[in-house]
């Protein structure tokens, strides 16, 4: 290899190319921020720390990233990014130095019925290559082994129109992999119709007992009643066999009601396609209680489940089809594609074997590419998204994370701290934000945003290094030693919940008592089997309530108060005080203002440039009419009571001319789980991850049951929020509630009455228990991975 010789001298003056060396933020606004003002060094690992609510997604995601895709995205033509998101300018001043941002969120991946990890990450794509090209029998193009794809032949007559008109006839075939049964789904469902309608009643008596299907509604009940295919007013029991299929099983047909042309189909299908079409993780609670109560999900007969054509299942390379390969765990297939040695496909192979060679190097090697992609927790979703950038020659780059060891367990952190360095090292900004100890430790830089939440928050209490941040006083830096310490005492269980040969997922034919009556902790690495041991395995009709990390599904106009049902003991006492309609206290219904329809803004879109939102001149951004607004309830008026925040709330309607008991004990549960600084009606796209799961908790926290089921609680908790949940798990426990927590966290564990402690591994290396008892014999033994760092973080 030749190299040349420099023979020019050193220039002792640096060059002005390198002195650019910070991101300066002068300015910013947006959210909660304060006219906030920072530096933060390139190339260095900047962890940005601070109460939940503090402002700091606001300040990386929502400013600094956000400017940073915005300019990119302005390089394209203008053309292209009309098929773009269209992104705002932040609030900002001054936002210099950016380099292009990278942003690795804890977004759940995208919870569609046929996405799986293998096709959220690519793999599969180069696997069905693969097969193509390797499997034998032959027996198509890479989507004869894509279960998205289905089988298509097709044949006629077609003009072709060059220089003397002719027409010839053309056939056209496409080999899918899909199975025709459950049409790549690989389950098959059987909906109970005793779920659906009531058939001692006629249409016209309101028959139907599906949710949302109001009984004047034009497009679902009317259509049946009044197309003249069936009798409106004959129960539905008495309905001939002809009148039976139509009413069930009728493909599309248009008929007339009252002049409007509709299209009027049979139940089972307009069902299937309305709500069997979405994945069941994405659907309201309400939708989905309906679904689990009129839908059995079965395997796939034809397919078992692995969603596949019989031919695409025929073909086999070494005694293995594509349908096995997926369902292996993604470590052991990354050995067998290291024995394939194929010289006709060796780059792809190595691109493959990159690809899975980097999940087991995330800690992500105890999934299969078969896991349909919504199952994913919050953590694993984040590290799957990582996985593209592992390997990236790319430097200079901004790297941006979201808590990026949620989901981790602490011998798994280490892990993911290297990465985090190594990223660093190869020249990038790496900007993270997080709560946990372990990963502030390694920051070259920290920023801490506080000193409360909400509007209490949005300033920089501090900026410096890790050490400095100790010695600070600001309300990380007290915490950042905190450790809990074990209980002296434990609780006494009442009873157990049996658990009997569990098998879920990975589990080894499991047998456990829960203990009912105490606060038991689920613990062990990611992957080890806890949510399929706690969801996938408490019996039915055990009385749970399961709070688990799905997100919180609204749009601008949902907020605190509409999410929780708060809003319609508030709405009923202000119509009961003012001897009107409770619809008029809805911005989403009679009481909307005109001009901007209830959102309180007027939002004109630019097409391929970012929208503009002002607010609105006539209501000025309080969303109701002013006719409203003159109704009041202890001295208040609506769009006041919902600026106010929960706790101001709460002492409102707790006493007085406002008392209202159902209100108040909604706001109750609020202020428990540390909500008490959030307003009434912030919308909901605006809360941070941590406040939409306590948010969540305390709406569940009303619902009848025995037994609590939470999912890592501690997510997106600061140091001190943990201490506030411990309390509230505490409360509940002693109000004679069981509560049963998967968890990483070492201050929950050291605070159980009892731990579970799954592994010793992941994936097929897990699955059995390999420790049960009080959290002093469990560090007292040492005899885990969880009992060696619970050990170490209490000082034992």
């Amino acid at each position: 290899m030749s190299k040349a010789t420099r023979t020019d001298p050193q220039s002792p003056a640096p060059h002005v190319a390198d002195s650019h060396d910070l991101i300066r933020v002068h300015g910013a606004r947006e959210n909660n921020l304060k006219d906030v003002s920072i530096e933060i060094p390139k190339r260095r690992l900047t962890v940005f720390t601070g109460v939940s609510g503090s402002g700091k997604s606001s300040l990386v995601f929502n400013t600094i990233a956000a400017e940073s895709q915005r300019m990119i995205n302005e390089t394209y033509s203008t053309f292209v990014q009309g098929f773009m998101p269209t992104l705002a300018r932040p609030e900002v001043d001054v936002l210099d130095g950016l380099t292009t941002a990278i942003i690795v969120d804890q977004q759940r991946m995208g919870a569609d019925p046929r996405s799986t990890v293998g096709t959220a990450t690519d793999a599969n794509a180069m696997l069905r290559i693969l097969f193509s090209r390797l499997g034998r029998p032959h027996i198509g193009s890479p989507n004869a082994f894509s279960f998205n794809v289905p089988s298509v032949r097709a044949s006629g007559a077609i003009t072709v129109e060059r220089g003397a008109k002719k027409t010839e006839v053309q056939t056209y075939t496409r080999t899918g992999g899909m199975c025709t049964r459950c049409e790549g789904r690989g389950a098959v469902s059987d909906i109970d119709l005793t779920q659906l309608y009531d058939d001692s009643k006629s249409l016209a008596e309101g028959a139907f007992t599906i949710p949302g299907w109001k009984s004047d509604s034009f497009f679902t009940v009317r259509v049946y009643a009044e197309s003249g295919l069936l009798d409106p007013n004959k129960p539905i029991r008495d309905f001939t066999k002809k009148e039976m299929q139509d009413f069930l099983y009728r493909e599309p047909t248009k008929v007339k009601v009252e002049g409007v042309n509709l299209t009027f189909e049979g139940l089972i299908p307009k069902i299937q396609k309305s709500f069997l079409s979405k994945d069941r993780e994405a659907m309201q609670p309400h939708i989905r209680e309906f679904v689990d109560r009129a839908v059995t999900f079965t395997t796939c007969p034809e397919c078992d489940g692995t969603r596949l054509s019989e031919a695409a299942r025929s073909s086999r390379i070494d005694g293995v089809n594509i349908a096995d390969a997926c369902a292996m765990q993604i470590s052991d297939l990354a050995a067998w594609i290291r024995g394939l040695e194929e010289p006709s496909v060796a780059p792809l192979l190595a691109t493959l074997l990159r690809t899975l060679e980097s999940f087991v190097e995330i800690g992500l090697g105890y999934l299969s590419l078969e896991r349909p992609a919504g199952t994913l927790s919050g953590g694993e979703a984040q590290r799957v998204k990582m996985i593209r950038h592992l390997g990236s020659s790319l430097t200079d780059t901004t790297y941006v994370f979201d808590e990026p060891t949620i989901g981790l367990h602490p011998h798994d952190i280490q892990r993911m701290n290297d990465l985090l360095r190594r990223l660093r090292d190869k020249g990038n900004t790496v900007l993270v934000v997080e709560h946990k100890p372990e990963a502030i430790a390694i920051a070259d830089h920290v920023v801490d945003l506080g000193p409360g939440a909400g509007t209490a928050g949005g300033t920089v209490c501090f900026e410096g290094t890790v050490e400095g941040l100790r010695a600070s006083g600001t309300v990380t830096g007290r915490h950042l030693d905190d450790r809990a310490v074990l209980k002296e005492s434990v609780r006494k269980p009442t009873g157990t919940l049996e658990i009997r040969g569990a098998s879920a997922n990975n589990l080894r034919d499991v047998d456990v008592d829960i203990p009912l009556g105490v606060l038991a902790v689920v613990t062990g690495v990611a992957g080890s089997g806890k949510s399929s041991l706690v969801h996938g395995s408490i019996p039915a009709g055990a009385g749970v309530v399961s709070i688990d990390q799905g997100a919180i599904r609204g749009s601008r106009r949902s907020n605190p108060a509409t999410y929780t049902g708060l809003l319609d003991p508030i709405r009923k006492a202000f119509a009961k005080a003012n001897g009107v309609k409770p619809a008029l206290f809805s911005a989403n219904s009679e009481g909307a203002c005109p001009a901007c329809n209830g959102a309180g803004v007027i939002f004109t879109d630019l097409a391929m440039m970012a929208g503009v939102s002002t607010v609105c001149e006539e209501c000025d951004g309080k969303r109701f009419q002013a006719s409203v607004l003159e109704h009041r309830l202890g001295g208040r008026d609506i769009s006041e009571v919902l600026a106010m925040p929960v706790a101001e709330a709460e002492e409102f309607f707790g006493a007085g001319e406002a008392r209202t008991p159902a209100a108040h004990a909604i706001l109750g549960r609020l202020a428990d789980v540390g909500l008490g600084y959030l307003s009434l009606g912030q919308p909901l796209t605006t809360l941070s991850g941590g406040e939409r799961q306590r948010l969540k908790l305390a709406t569940r926290m009303a619902d009848k049951g025995g037994v609590y089921v939470l999912d890592e609680p501690t997510t997106g908790l600061h140091l001190a929020d943990v201490e506030q949940l411990l309390g509230l798990l505490d409360r509940l426990v002693d109000s004679g509630k069981s509560v049963i927590v998967i968890e990483h966290h070492q201050a929950v564990m050291a605070h159980a009455d009892w731990i579970i402690d799954l592994g010793p591994g992941a994936g097929h290396d897990g699955g059995r228990i390999v420790f049960e008892g009080t959290p002093a014999d469990l560090v007292a033994a040492r005899s885990t991975l969880t009992g060696e760092h619970l050990a170490a973080y209490v000082g034992a």
